[in-house]
Formats: C-alpha cells, sequence, structure tokens
C-alpha cells in the first residue's frame, strides 16, 4: 500500500552531521503532539530521501533511536508505525462544572439540555459482573438480529447497480424534500398501518426522528417568545430540541387518558404529544382527550407535534388513528421513524406536515445537511415497496407480543405488592407504577452492578417527579434474560 505521509517537515542541511538527529527530533515531535496518531505508517526507509531529504542509512538511525524510546515499531515485511501506547501525558479533557466558555453559546451549556440528550447513560459497569452480557430493559431499543439483512443485502445490491447504470444528477432528491419513491412508500406505509392520509407531497424525509423534531423547533420556534407544552414525564430527546431553539418549555402533567388537555398553558403554540403509546407511561390518549386537544389547538391557533415512535407496533384493542387526519392536516406535524420497526443505523425519519409549513421545512433541512443519502432512500424505498417492511413488522409484532405478555406475567405475579403493571395495547416497552415508596434510582444503580440496565420515570420527568415507577423495555432482550433480569430486580428490591 502506498504510503501518505503529509507531515511538514524541514530537510536538514545537505552534509549535515546532525541529519539523523533534525529527522528524529521532528518525528518525535509529531508523534508526541498527536499529528502522527498510533498506527501511522512512517515512510520507508529506502524512501527517505523523498521524504526527508536524507540517506537511508540516516534514517534508519532516527528511527532506531524512536524505538529505543517506545515510539514506533517494525513489523516483517511491513514497515514502521507509530507504536499504540504513548508515554507522553494526555490531552486535557473539558470538564462539564467548568464555567462555559463566553465565546460559547450559552443555551449549548445550559444543564437541562444537557440531561435530556444523555438519558439513555447508565453509567460505567462495575463489579465482577464488568464483563458479563447485559440484560437490556432500556425503552426503545431494537432487536436488530431479527432485521433481515440477506434481503436488504440484495435490495442494496439492485439499487445500487441501478445507480451505476444511471448516476444520480448533482442536485438534491426533489428539492431537499426527500427521493420521490421513498415519500411515495412512506405514504403508503402510515396510511395501511396507521390511516394517516397524506400524499408524497406532504411527507419530508428527515435523519431520524430527532432530526425531525430539530427541524420544526427551528422553523416554528420564535425564541424567547414560543411556548411548547411537552408532556411530563416524556421523551427528553424531543424537548431538548425545543428547549436548544429557545422556546419557553412548559411541563404538561400525563395520566391513565393521556396527556391533561385541562392543563395546558395558555397561551401556547405548540403541542408534543405520543397519544398512541405515550413516552414513557406506556397509555393511549382517550378518544375524549383526543377530540379535546384537536379543538383546543384549533381554538387556540397552536399546532401539535404527534410523535409515533413505535405505532406499528399494535397487539390487541381496537386500532387506535393518528391525529392527524384529512380534516386537521392543517394543524397537526406527523413525525415517524424507520429507527424502531427497521434500524437506528439506517438513520432515516419523516415529518408529514401541513402545505403551509413545507417550503420553511424544506429550506430548515437544506440548511442542516441538504439531504439524507440517496442510496439509502433508494433502498428502503424499495424494501418498503417490494412488501419486506411490512412482514418484518408482522414478525416483530409476534416476538415482541411474546415479550411484552411475559414481563407483565411476571409483574403481576412476582412483584404484585410492590408494582403495577399499566395496560398497554402498543409499543415496546411496559411502564409499571410503584405501589410502595421506594428509592427506585438506587435500585436502578445497584441492579446496572449485575449489568441490568433498567430505567426509573425519575429521568423521564422535566419538572419534579409525581409519581414513581419502572420501565421495562422488550425491544432487546431475550425471554431467558427477561426471566433472569427481573430475578435480579427482585433480589435487589
Amino acid at each position: 500500500m502506498s504510503n501518505v505521509f503529509e507531515i511538514a517537515f524541514t530537510s536538514p542541511p545537505r552534509g549535515s552531521r546532525r541529519s539523523a538527529e533534525s529527522v528524529y527530533v521532528q518525528l518525535r515531535a509529531a508523534i508526541v503532539d498527536g499529528r502522527l496518531v498510533p498506527g501511522s505508517k512512517l515512510p520507508g526507509e529506502r524512501q527517505s530521501a523523498v521524504f526527508f531529504g536524507v540517506s537511508r542509512n540516516t534514517a534508519t538511525r532516527a528511527y532506531a533511536r524512536l524505538a529505543i524510546e517506545g515510539l514506533v515499531s517494525s513489523r516483517q515485511g511491513s514497515g514502521t508505525y507509530v507504536a499504540s501506547k504513548q508515554n507522553h501525558p494526555p490531552r486535557e479533557r473539558f470538564l462539564t462544572q467548568q464555567t462555559p466558555d463566553p465565546r460559547l453559546n450559552s443555551l449549548w451549556s445550559r444543564p437541562e439540555l444537557a440531561r435530556t440528550l444523555n438519558f439513555w447513560h447508565d453509567g460505567q459497569r462495575t463489579g465482577k459482573q464488568k464483563g458479563a452480557a447485559s440484560l437490556d430493559f432500556r425503552p426503545a431499543l431494537v432487536d436488530s438480529r431479527l432485521f433481515p439483512f440477506e434481503i436488504f443485502r440484495r435490495v442494496s445490491a439492485k439499487q445500487l447497480r441501478q445507480m451505476e447504470l444511471k448516476p444520480p444528477a448533482f442536485k438534491s432528491p426533489q428539492g431537499n424534500q426527500g427521493h420521490f419513491p421513498l415519500r411515495t412508500a412512506i405514504a403508503t406505509h402510515i396510511g395501511i398501518s396507521r390511516a394517516v392520509v397524506s400524499e408524497p407531497d406532504d411527507v419530508l424525509v428527515t435523519a431520524g426522528a430527532q432530526q425531525a423534531f430539530d427541524i420544526l423547533a427551528r422553523v416554528l420556534v420564535t425564541p424567547g417568545v414560543t411556548t411548547v407544552a411537552i408532556e411530563d414525564p416524556g421523551y427528553p430527546p424531543m424537548r431538548a430540541a425545543f428547549l436548544a431553539a429557545g422556546a419557553r418549555v412548559v411541563p404538561v402533567p400525563v395520566d391513565a387518558q393521556g396527556l391533561v388537555v385541562d392543563a395546558l398553558p395558555i397561551p401556547v403554540q405548540i403541542v408534543c404529544v405520543c397519544p398512541s403509546h405515550q413516552f414513557p407511561f406506556g397509555v393511549s390518549m382517550s378518544a375524549q382527550r383526543r377530540m379535546a386537544l384537536l379543538n383546543f389547538a384549533r381554538k387556540s391557533g397552536a399546532v401539535i407535534v404527534e410523535d409515533d415512535y413505535d405505532g406499528e407496533f399494535r397487539y390487541d384493542g381496537t386500532p387506535l388513528q393518528a391525529l392527524r387526519s384529512t380534516s386537521t392536516a392543517d394543524d397537526v406535524f406527523y413525525v415517524g421513524t424507520f429507527s424502531k420497526c427497521m434500524l437506528p443505523a439506517l438513520r432515516l425519519g419523516f415529518v408529514v406536515a401541513p402545505q403551509w409549513a413545507m417550503p420553511a421545512l424544506i429550506t430548515a433541512k437544506n440548511c442542516l445537511d441538504w439531504h439524507c443519502p440517496t442510496l439509502t432512500q433508494m433502498v428502503v424505498a424499495r424494501f418498503i415497496a417490494e412488501g419486506h417492511l411490512a412482514r418484518h413488522v408482522r414478525k416483530l409484532r409476534d416476538v415482541y407480543r411474546t415479550r411484552r405478555d411475559l414481563i407483565r406475567e411476571i409483574l403481576q405475579s412476582d412483584f404484585s405488592g410492590e408494582l403495577s403493571p399499566m395496560q398497554s395495547h402498543y409499543g415496546m416497552h411496559v411502564a409499571a407504577f410503584s405501589t410502595l415508596p421506594k428509592h427506585l434510582e438506587r435500585v436502578t444503580a445497584r441492579l446496572l452492578g449485575s449489568n441490568v440496565h433498567l430505567h426509573s420515570f425519575e429521568r423521564y420527568f422535566f419538572g419534579a417527579p409525581t409519581s414513581e415507577g419502572l420501565v421495562f423495555g422488550y425491544g432487546a432482550i431475550d425471554i431467558d434474560d427477561i426471566e433472569q433480569g427481573l430475578k435480579a430486580l427482585r433480589r435487589v428490591l
């Protein structure tokens, strides 16, 4: 493999007796200060005249001194490389408790913003269990082992071949809005699975649901003016996008019927909800509350951001229609994602938006990243159009239903005096309320020592916690691991 060596180097004067010293000093400085990272290949000694302006023997002496200090190592028949471990002191890292530099926008140093984006972090594993496999009950995780990679690979190869035969033009897909076949496939998919009436022109393709929230916040929020109502507890990264945009974020309580509409602040310009499967309680918004919310938005001039993150997974009960419909299309922004029904690594989501907002949304998307990767959009479009997504969702429903039922059965039999699971017909997690006072954050911290990842309600509240409980995600945990993890919880409690 040819070597690429772009380190600035000053060749010693021709005939200098300190040529080897000069090469050694410059290379050592480049290694110590990090310009030559561990694993970097140094120029071959036979190429020393080209790179260093010295003879081969001179370069050999310089390399030998570096090797004695442990800065480089030689590989037989391969060459000389910067050693993987260096003895120089590590660079200073930033500390979150330091006073923010005045050159930064202070918004990004606000502790509540950092907390909302870091809510999945559980800290480091400790104790004897450090190397063991995790028993992961964290919500919104996906079992990638169930994904039909072989089918996806075939679809990808076919689309890549099509791109090779007909390279895409040097322009964004349909004016940054997204690949038209993918928008068509999305409109069809959510029409069948979620009864959302839409056309391809109503759909904006995004890099996951989080970018959808960010774009909506950029477009809908006037910093310091706009009030945004969020469910409390709720999905922390969603509210982070609105906090970052400078909105006044107001928490609104959630009960067994969903968002408490009567508690909405006045005035309010944006209401964010998960009506089908509230995060994290898992309740579905009742028909009366849905009607009250839509009437409230219509009368007050507010818009609704509907997060339907796992609405494809319905196990029982009557199907619930999304808030967005033909009659509410001007008031509701419907956000969906492929991270739960396919793979998070795809980084694809979408917004179904009112036509009055689409030009601004497209401009904001253009400002962020121009458009999502064309090849990925082409592949996902064909994956949906050929029926593979529908078959995969049906498979996941069967697997997740079995896991959900087992968790509920064990909670009802072994934890009946302490935890009361919420009734839930959708999604990828079960919430259970604590019926006795418990320090559940201490419980989850203790479980982490046994590599059991479990979240309490506390980390999802924006305001002061008003209830205690645990969230049992079943998207990425096997049946045997569910039983083992709940036994560990039983011991800790």
